[in-house]
């Protein structure tokens, strides 16, 4: 994303600058750094411990008035090592440059949403747009955007965790898919909430959250926390749906994106599973729908079926092509800007 020396913009300048901020360097690859979370300062460890036990207090109080409300939860916050730092830059090769092309051509429409004063996509409005109706949405107008009203994304990502993405490649597939949406993300300023979640690992944590990445509090190695996601053991989807679509549902921003990526069916000890877990997916969903937030289902295994039942056709996104998987959800995200 260099400056051309014809151009006259500065917005890849800035963007330059953006990149060297959150980690990345020049060419949009991650800078290696010596990872040693040991050497934190007592004060930054201290805020860490603050900010997970926060993370625990606030899931088990959305979680308080639903059937998973007896479920013993631990949101965990992962550190990362060394190991996790070459695997993240060995993920990377092929993906970065890919993600900055996408990003380069999505820069210059939120600098022109953002300095027009209106909100586009309205059935009705005062300024007609006629680039709008290719999409025959009926979303043809746009109308003058009050001060507080932003034209601004969040965007979460829910990893199922569960032992059966261990196989075909899922995993690494995955972790694939998350990276290119974080960097895609940390480019175009997208708060992103990465979360991932299993079940079942004893009879004293029945249910395991992951806090990878979390917009209130930012860190630019986060992208080497992902490299912790790993195929662990059950899947209890609908408490995990719920506890991040309340984080997004809250948040200020005005679209608010929550995408699953999952290999199965949802199934948990003791009869979380078939009709009980499909219902309660189902009613997690239309719930926050009501609350604003969107749903997306990225299904990379063998019960795509069960999965497009739950979420419906409208939400359900068949990955058939692993390699290709990276770039099409970066691309996804990238239409709802």
């Amino acid at each position: 994303m260099k400056k051309s020396a014809n151009s006259s913009s500065s917005r890849v300048t800035d963007d330059s600058i953006h990149m060297e901020r959150s980690g990345l360097g020049e060419d949009g690859s991650p800078k290696y750094h010596q990872a040693n979370p040991e050497s934190m300062s007592e004060g930054a460890k201290q805020k860490e411990r603050d900010f997970r036990k926060k993370l625990n207090r606030d899931a088990r109080e959305v979680i308080s008035d639903s059937i998973h409300k007896k479920v013993k939860l631990i949101v965990h916050r992962p550190d990362y090592d060394e190991e996790n730092q070459q695997e993240y830059i060995r993920l990377c090769q092929g993906l970065m440059p890919i993600v900055q092309e996408i990003a380069r051509k999505t820069l210059p429409y939120l600098e022109h949403d953002i300095s027009s004063g209106f909100a586009r996509n309205r059935y009705y409005g005062s300024k007609f747009q006629a680039d709008s109706v290719a999409y025959r949405d009926y979303k043809y107008f746009a109308k003058k955007r009050p001060p507080t009203e932003s034209p601004s994304l969040v965007v979460g990502l829910r990893i199922d965790e569960s032992a059966s993405m261990s196989a075909y490649g899922r995993l690494e597939a995955a972790k694939r898919a998350v990276i290119a949406v974080y960097e895609y993300c940390q480019l175009c300023h997208i708060p992103i909430l990465i979360y991932g979640d299993t079940a079942d690992v004893s009879r004293l944590e029945q249910m395991s959250i992951f806090a990878y990445a979390d917009f209130d509090k930012a860190d630019a190695n986060d992208r080497f926390r992902l490299m912790r996601i790993h195929a662990r053991s059950n899947n209890r989807d609908g408490m995990a749906l719920r506890i991040m679509a309340e984080r997004l549902a809250v948040s200020p921003k005005k679209t608010k994106l929550l995408i699953s990526i999952s290999d199965g069916q949802p199934k948990a000890m003791d009869d979380y599973t078939g009709s009980y877990a499909v219902a309660d997916m189902k009613q997690t969903i239309q719930e926050y729908e009501r609350k604003g937030v969107t749903f997306l289902a990225a299904a990379i295994g063998q019960d795509k079926d069960v999965i497009s039942e739950i979420y419906g056709n409208e939400r359900f996104l068949d990955i058939t092509n692993l390699h290709e998987f990276p770039a099409k959800l970066v691309r996804i995200i990238a239409r709802y800007l």
